[in-house]
């Protein structure tokens, strides 16, 4: 196994804890464990809780955008292009490794500037949405409902039904495709 797969099988390892356990369970023993790793192991990856902790984040953030910018190349046309495919990236494909989102919980908790990639990729992705020929207002409020809907997933706040969920998106795409 490449030492690249393994720090991915600790950061699942790590997100499933704070699915399953919660955020203050997050301990280096318990994601060794469930890693199946002694501490030691782990701690030659991850040298420390803060460390783990960066590491799921910059992991979030590095697939989200990836998977964001990839679809943005292949959508067609240049108006509203990125918006597109970041609605259909967080209602489609953000939950394809669910348990990866709680790194931003683990964040919150164990230190508030560890959600700083997050934000400086939200800084990238609003001058996207605001410089690709869609009303800015518009744009931003679009992709804030599709926020709203992927948090009230993560914290289990709300779940709207696959039909309802899926009318959701289907009007988002209209509003872009209609500016």
């Amino acid at each position: 196994m490449s030492r690249v797969s393994r720090k991915i099988d600790i950061l699942n390892a790590a997100s499933k804890v704070v699915s399953e356990k919660g955020i203050f369970n997050l301990t280096l023993e318990a994601v060794a464990k469930e890693a199946g790793l002694s501490k030691g192991g782990l701690l030659y990856h991850y040298p420390s809780k803060i460390a783990l902790v960066e590491g799921m984040v910059e992991h979030l953030t590095t697939s989200y955008d990836t998977k964001i910018s990839e679809q943005a190349k292949a959508e067609s046309g240049d108006k509203g292009r990125w918006l597109r495919a970041y609605v259909d990236v967080t209602f489609n494909k953000a939950y394809e490794n669910k348990d990866m989102n709680y790194g931003l919980m683990a964040a919150k908790a164990v230190d508030e500037e560890l959600l700083d990639p997050i934000r400086n990729l939200y800084i990238k992705w609003q001058e996207h949405i605001e410089n690709e020929g869609v009303d800015p207002i518009e744009a931003t409020i679009i992709r804030l409902a599709t926020d709203g809907i992927w948090l009230a997933e993560i914290f289990d706040l709300y779940n709207i039904d696959d039909e309802t969920k899926n009318e959701i998106y289907q009007r988002l795409i209209e509003w872009i495709e209609e500016e």
